[in-house]
């Protein structure tokens, strides 16, 4: 934003107006500091509704406080972080912090949850800057936090309605020796990590919406192909298109678009998206659209570019979703998570060993000490847990993640792939250059699984009349 702090003020003995001698400002004259404060309308003075997360967030907040009684726990917001010179980077709340409060997209940086102990329990107050009153000079002069920049900020009080949360003005935050600080303090980021682990109600209902709104962003992208195709840097476009979707039907992307086409389809994490989508490649789509409340899509589509699947692609697609498939059907509540892994390695295995790519058997392949041979072309895991952070609830524990029981509530992926590098000369020619991953997001029930992206075309068969319907 060009015009950033492009004014300030220069301190003089009849105004408390804060100093600078940046070479580039202009100061404020006496003209506009006497007038500046007036002349505005009042404030509206109705507070907000409670927004529907809020009871959802206080539950959260009991088992905190029941988990750490007599303990004083911090979780802070986070601030904006620069992305270079006077140019931040787009602020989002910490995972933590959304979670506890409620609050989402409209998170005011800086912001600090505290809980304070008490002889039962612990009073929770959430401090943050509130809006400064337009005698002040924060109010125009600030670029960062002035209402006259960035527009509007909400009051104490209006936050303490919306999110049912006592508020404080930040002034009044001060640390205090032995309290616990997420991201400082290894066991409360990890209670607050697992606590995501099983999603409520409002949680499920919102990465619903997420995978709506991602499924809109793939139907934009498979309409504007032949466009795509024309540009020379078409996974640019790609990207373009779905960033277009994101931030029309939400608040943005959940992590960056991998937009990989042709070779590019084989590099796990491809975010240069600065290649050409050309006929006769597959393209790699790996995008999630975030909603407002910071809940998350991650969804993987590979697309024949020019409409139909060669025959050796489509092989190779099949057999992907093949795998995708076990793991599916892997998948149930008391099973570990694990299980949903080793159902589709079993299938990996067993066709990159039928198309003779492997010196090995299958079964020799999948050998737990010895084997392995088959993860030279697909080295990542099956599944992750979704939700406020696209790898959710990272910093769980392992026994209860990876050799953690699946339950009703947990929403995860179910993501294999295979990879065959151009360079690769383990495989022949032909396989060379192509990469396939298909990944689903799935919610778990007492009555089983439930492939929350299943309207997304998936076969091979379904993802040709999709493009060819675009």
């Amino acid at each position: 934003m060009s015009t950033s702090g492009d004014l300030t003020v220069e301190k003089t003995a009849d105004d408390d107006a804060p100093a600078t001698n940046l070479n580039r400002k202009q100061p404020f004259p006496r003209g506009f500091l006497d007038t500046i404060a007036t002349g505005w309308a009042d404030r509206p003075d109705q507070l907000p509704p409670t927004r529907p997360q809020a009871p959802y967030a206080a539950a959260r907040r009991a088992a905190v406080s029941a988990a750490f009684p007599g303990r004083r726990l911090v979780i802070p917001a986070g601030s904006l972080a620069q992305r270079s010179n006077d140019t931040d980077y787009p602020f989002r709340a910490h995972s933590a912090f959304a979670h506890l409060t409620g609050w989402a997209s409209d998170t005011v940086p800086d912001s600090v949850l505290v809980f304070e102990p008490t002889d039962d329990g612990h009073e929770v107050i959430l401090y943050l800057r509130e809006r400064a009153d337009r005698t002040t000079a924060e109010f125009y002069a600030d670029a960062s936090i002035g209402e006259f920049w960035i527009g509007p900020r909400p009051s104490l009080d209006g936050v303490a309605a919306d999110l049912q949360i006592a508020t404080a003005h930040l002034d009044g935050f001060a640390h205090v020796d032995g309290e616990l600080v997420v991201d400082r303090d290894a066991e409360l980021t990890r209670f607050v990590s697992e606590l995501r682990l099983c999603k409520d109600e409002y949680e499920i209902a919102q990465l619903r919406l997420a995978v709506e709104v991602t499924a809109r962003g793939f139907d934009d992208i498979v309409a504007d192909l032949p466009r795509i195709i024309a540009t020379p840097r078409g996974e640019r476009a790609v990207e373009g298109v779905f960033h277009l979707r994101a931030r029309t039907d939400g608040n943005g992307e959940g992590y960056d678009t991998i937009a990989a086409s042709g070779p590019h389809a084989c590099y796990l994490h491809w975010t240069r998206n600065d290649g050409p989508v050309v006929p006769g490649d597959l393209i790699l789509i790996d995008a999630g659209v975030e909603v407002d409340s910071l809940y998350t899509a991650d969804i993987t589509r590979t697309l024949p570019v020019s409409g139909a699947f060669t025959p050796i692609q489509r092989r190779v697609y099949e057999a992907v979703r093949e795998a995708a498939d076990a793991g599916f059907a892997a998948a149930r509540p008391g099973v570990t998570f694990r299980s949903v892994h080793e159902a589709a390695m079993a299938v990996i295995a067993a066709r990159v060993a039928e198309w003779g790519l492997l010196p090995v058997t299958a079964e020799e392949a999948l050998d737990g000490d010895r084997g392995g041979q088959h993860r030279r072309y697909m080295v990542h895991g099956t599944s992750h847990h979704l939700g406020l952070d696209v790898h959710d609830c990272a910093q769980a524990r392992r026994e209860l993640y990876y050799d953690g029981i699946l339950q009703p509530g947990m929403v995860f992926t179910i993501e294999p792939g295979l990879y065959f590098q151009i360079d690769d000369l383990t495989v022949p020619a032909e396989y060379r250059g192509i990469g396939v991953r298909i990944e689903d997001d799935v919610l778990m029930t007492a009555d089983g699984p439930v492939n929350l992206s299943a309207g997304i075309p998936r076969t091979a068969d379904e993802v040709e009349a999709w493009l060819a319907r675009g």
